[in-house]
């Protein structure tokens, strides 16, 4: 089964994150959980273990860390990414958030669903860019990417 059961966010180098990022972390993650597909290709450098997963995400040396374990808690792939390609995205991205929260207080429909679509779009490049960075590592499909993205919104937010 090619998927993640699990989901650990190790936050632990970083500051105590707000309510709000502690509610979107919990959606992403319950989300993630309900539905997603990750598996990992064949290297010459591991067997082929076909899942299910478990996933901590985290930040160390400003790097994102994906460690990926079988449901026993055997290490099956540490990879690496650098946060440069994201940080201009997910600077957009909480950027159209704050608009979008701003809007659904004082804005009409028609306005409110605007920025809505600007937001989905920004995250769908976010998500564009994480299965790029990711390729050769994890294949997942753009679902899971775009929950995967909104996890690594929540690190690097509060990072």
């Amino acid at each position: 089964m090619a998927k993640i059961t699990k989901i650990d966010i190790d936050d632990s180098a970083l500051p105590p994150p707000t309510p709000e990022i502690e509610q979107e972390r919990r959606v992403a993650v319950f989300d993630l959980l309900e539905d997603n597909s990750f598996t990992l290709p064949p290297r010459e450098d591991r067997e082929i273990d076909p899942g299910p997963y478990h996933l901590t995400l985290a930040i160390r040396d400003r790097r994102l860390v994906f460690d990926v374990r079988t449901e026993a808690e055997d290490a099956v792939a540490e990879f690496h990414l650098s946060l440069g390609p994201f940080r201009q995205t997910v600077k957009d991205y909480f950027q159209i958030c704050e608009s979008y929260y701003d809007a659904v207080k004082r804005l009409p429909p028609s306005q409110i669903e605007a920025i809505d679509m600007a937001r989905r779009g920004i995250h769908n490049e976010g998500a564009r860019v994480l299965e790029e960075r990711l390729d050769g590592k994890a294949k997942v499909d753009l679902d899971t990417s775009r929950r995967l993205f909104t996890l690594i919104c929540v690190l690097h937010w509060g990072g």
